[in-house]
């Protein structure tokens, strides 16, 4: 039996290759959707066996690496200051938001491509709940309209930030255009 100090120098170092495994996955996912894992493993400095022992699939994979980027992103986005006027709190959440979106597009085209229908959804719940939230603060101070349900404002805001971040990675959109286009387009549809 190991000792424990041996176990516990085992665990660590098994945390810290998962840890470049899933920063290495981030970085490529995030340029290339279609990253192979035997890349992924190279860039990370790990064998497949050892990127295989931790994690069984690409799905899995591709799953901690978008996990690992919504947390990060989850930081971002709480720290936004969403007081005062919803529309004015609005656009800082859209400026912030679609920076997020821009930089892991790939990353999500990877995740859409073999993760479970509704997943990827699952997984942006957090941010889901805090547009929400603001919507229904808008709505109550007369900024956004009331006509149309909560939850469908939120997913046509949603798919305003992933449409865009689709047209700027297929060129039809220029990057530096994309957040004007983006939060103009909300606020549109916010607005009716």
């Amino acid at each position: 039996m190991a000792a424990p100090s041996a176990r516990s120098r085992r665990r660590a170092d098994a945390e810290r290759s998962i840890a470049r495994i899933v920063s290495a996955a981030r970085t490529l996912l995030s340029s290339d959707p279609n990253a192979t894992t035997d890349d992924i493993a190279q860039a990370a400095g790990v064998g497949r066996m050892t990127l295989y022992g931790h994690f069984r699939t690409r799905a899995d994979l591709v799953e901690a690496a978008l996990t690992d980027a919504l947390r990060t992103g989850e930081e971002t986005l709480s720290s936004i200051d969403l007081t005062g006027d919803a529309g004015d709190a609005m656009t800082r959440l859209l400026a912030s938001s679609w920076a997020l979106v821009a930089e892991s597009a790939a990353l999500l085209a990877a995740a859409e491509g073999v993760l479970p229908e509704g997943r990827v959804r699952d997984m942006h719940a957090e941010p889901a709940r805090r547009m929400a939230e603001l919507i229904r603060r808008g709505q109550e101070q007369g900024a956004f309209r009331t006509d149309l349900p909560t939850t469908w404002l939120v997913s046509l805001v949603q798919y305003i930030l992933h449409g865009a971040a689709a047209e700027v990675r297929a060129g039809r959109l220029p990057s530096d255009e994309a957040a004007y286009v983006v939060t103009r387009s909300v606020q549109s549809v916010l607005t009716g």
